[in-house]
């Protein structure tokens, strides 16, 4: 076994800044010379908006009654659609460099479209781009949205990037973090008049647009702090649109991590419990989150005692609740299997009293298993079920226990059934903390967060290597479009460890 305390990359506390410091070049799109540089001409329209037809909601007993039924009704939108990366704008108004910051559509509530095409070049300057961080920023008065390639990421909480930023604010893109000359980025930038609640009596214009060349970082460290500031997270799950989402128990609240953007923001308010009681809650939050095979979020709700589905159009499923019609404790952490069965852990610890609070119904704190809408008891054999993943090959469900005597990770074969068997036991090694979230990589190692740090185990249970981190690991998940680093919530950080994927 190998013990390794890798330095890490220092970080204020608070959300990390997008790509903080000064850029080796920057390309002026306003200028004549800056869009010569990168082969650029803007074209102009104006947008408008058009009474549709349309359909009102299917409503209550329809098969997807929050969505577009069948009965016409009329409503608008707004033309052209100009955002594809194959739109026809030749016939649109050409406008000089200088001309994006004329005063333009007609004011009032408003709207129009900027579009530019642009060549990373062969050199900006005396800088060699290649293998550089290219970040498009544009400033539209008063607010914009923004397209690269007819992409622009609709996921909640996302801000500042390609949706709409803030009055007057800069949107700010990352175009690519490993440049080439000759890549051809086309951007659509939709400008809208502001106040919308309030039209002004003015126009839109662009107030900068640029191009920003932001040398490679090198060699990054194996272990990062890429965000901080928090109270304690938990929770994380690398997300389907590129992001990593955690809970934040304490606070009440998911964030979401914007790789790209390096960034967090509030993926969801009130994530576990908004009773007028929560002020006796330490923990009222969210805490484990998963996505289902067919990509929807999955909490487990502290305060709220459950386990909650988010469905397509925003609205809530109960997937679980309880137990023997007992309520359940509340919800720790859980994994999906592939067929759809649901595992999850429940330990008191999100009671207001844990152990001993007066409203805890189940005497034990259980393992679950939930197949189409059946909860069965998996084990009530550990003290504080916590961390809980599969193997590769989902033969064995991995359940880490919360208990200073009992610091283990067990498994439980899910083909035979049975009782648990002890995987490896922790209670030896020097640490305060008891054994939490668990990662396993393709190879079926587990990544476990326990006394020391996180410890690496063979699908046989041998200890292979401490990871020791500056903070104490208490959840992690895989991460990044690779899949291969691992993000780590940490006591009031997020790290991310990069290994092989």
């Amino acid at each position: 076994m190998t013990a390794i305390a890798t330095g890490y990359s220092p970080a204020v506390p608070g959300p990390p800044e997008l790509l903080p410091g000064r850029p080796d070049a920057v390309v002026d799109l306003q200028t004549a010379a800056g869009c010569a540089l990168v082969g650029a001409q803007w074209r102009y329209a104006d947008a408008r908006v058009e009474e549709i037809d349309f359909v009102e909601l299917a409503g209550l007993g329809t098969p997807d009654p929050l969505g577009p039924g069948d009965v016409p009704n009329r409503s608008f939108d707004i033309v052209p659609h100009a955002e594809g990366a194959g739109f026809d704008d030749s016939g649109w108004t050409v406008l000089s460099p200088e001309g994006t910051m004329c005063r333009l559509a007609n004011g009032r509530v408003c709207f129009n479209w900027y579009r530019i095409a642009v060549t990373i070049p062969e050199r900006v300057g005396e800088l060699d781009p290649t293998g550089a961080t290219v970040v498009f920023e544009v400033v539209v008065d008063d607010y914009a949205e923004v397209w690269v390639d007819g992409r622009m990421p609709l996921a909640l909480g996302a801000g500042a990037g390609q949706v709409v930023a803030g009055f007057n604010a800069p949107n700010r893109v990352v175009l690519t973090r490993d440049a080439r000359p000759g890549q051809r980025f086309q951007i659509a930038v939709f400008g809208m008049n502001g106040p919308i609640s309030a039209s002004p009596r003015n126009y839109i214009w662009i107030r900068t647009a640029s191009f920003e060349f932001h040398p490679p970082r090198g060699e990054r460290a194996e272990i990062e702090r890429v965000a901080g500031g928090f109270e304690f997270t938990e929770g994380p799950v690398w997300s389907p649109d590129g992001a990593l989402l955690f809970s934040s128990p304490n606070t009440n609240a998911i964030y979401r991590l914007d790789p790209e953007l390096e960034r967090v923001t509030v993926f969801r308010s009130k994530s576990g419990y908004s009773g007028v009681d929560i002020g006796r809650y330490h923990q009222p939050g969210s805490n484990g989150l998963a996505f289902s095979p067919e990509g929807l979020l999955t909490i487990c709700q502290h305060g709220n005692r459950r386990v909650i589905r988010v469905n397509p159009h925003g609205n809530l499923t109960v997937v679980a609740d309880a137990y023997d019609g007992r309520r359940l404790n509340s919800p720790n952490d859980l994994v999906y299997r592939s067929d759809g069965t649901l595992y999850f852990t429940d330990p008191p610890f999100g009671l207001p009293d844990g152990f001993d609070d007066p409203e805890k119904e189940l005497p034990f704190s259980g393992v679950y298993a939930v197949r189409e809408g059946v909860v069965s008891l998996v084990t009530d054999e550990l003290a504080g079920p916590n961390g809980i993943a599969l193997s590769p090959d989902e033969r064995w469900l991995y359940v880490g226990d919360w208990d200073p005597h009992h610091k283990a990770v067990m498994r439980y074969d899910l083909e035979r059934g049975g009782p648990g068997e002890l995987l490896c036991d922790l209670t030896g090694e020097p640490g305060e903390d008891a054994v939490d979230g668990i990662a396993v990589d393709a190879d079926g190692r587990l990544y476990v967060c326990g006394p020391g740090g996180i410890w690496v185990l063979s699908q046989e249970g041998e200890k292979l290597e401490l990871i020791e981190l500056p903070e104490a690991p208490h959840n992690l998940a895989w991460g990044d479009a690779d899949g291969g680093s691992l993000y780590v919530t940490a006591m009031t950080s997020i790290y991310r460890i990069r290994r092989n994927p």
